[in-house]
């Protein structure tokens, strides 16, 4: 039975291997934008992020506890804008599944996990990105139910 709790230090190895797969699906996508192989966060950084409790990492790992995918969030709060309303909203930075447990619900599992952890925390919503090049992530967030809520577009130069 696989389970979500935080992630710890020990899960750092881990989690830079999975940030080299996502790193690569954008590389293939858009090998204009993204190096690859690479990862978008160091160690050390990964050990600031574990550390700060508005940047929660949730781990997905099964009975050995084994890292099957991650979700990184984002707590924000844009208080006393000139045009936003004060809201709290868990933005989901990066959610991964290692590539050999794909289609055995690791996915909806930790999405399901942020969900009721942004609930917790007085959320008003839960936002992410997903690039375009990434047919199959943008599948997957309509399942669970997530809408358009803008769209980021671009012209090459």
């Amino acid at each position: 039975m696989n389970t979500v709790r935080r992630a710890v230090e020990s899960d750092i190895p881990a989690i830079l291997r999975l940030l080299v797969q996502v790193d690569m699906v954008h590389h293939n996508g858009r090998p204009d934008l993204f190096k690859g192989p690479a990862t978008k966060y160091t160690a050390d950084q990964l050990r600031a992020i574990l550390a700060d409790e508005k940047t929660p990492v949730f781990a997905c790992v099964d009975e050995d506890d084994r890292l099957l995918g991650y979700a990184f969030c984002v707590l924000q709060r844009h208080e006393d804008d000139n045009i936003l309303t004060d809201i709290s909203t868990l933005y989901i930075d990066d959610l991964c599944v290692d590539e050999a447990a794909r289609g055995q619900g690791v996915g909806r599992t930790l999405y399901d996990h942020v969900v009721n952890h942004a609930r917790a925390v007085g959320c008003y919503n839960l936002t992410l990105n997903v690039w375009a090049c990434n047919p199959a992530a943008l599948r997957f967030y309509e399942k669970c139910g997530l809408v358009p809520q803008k769209i980021g577009m671009e012209t090459i130069l």
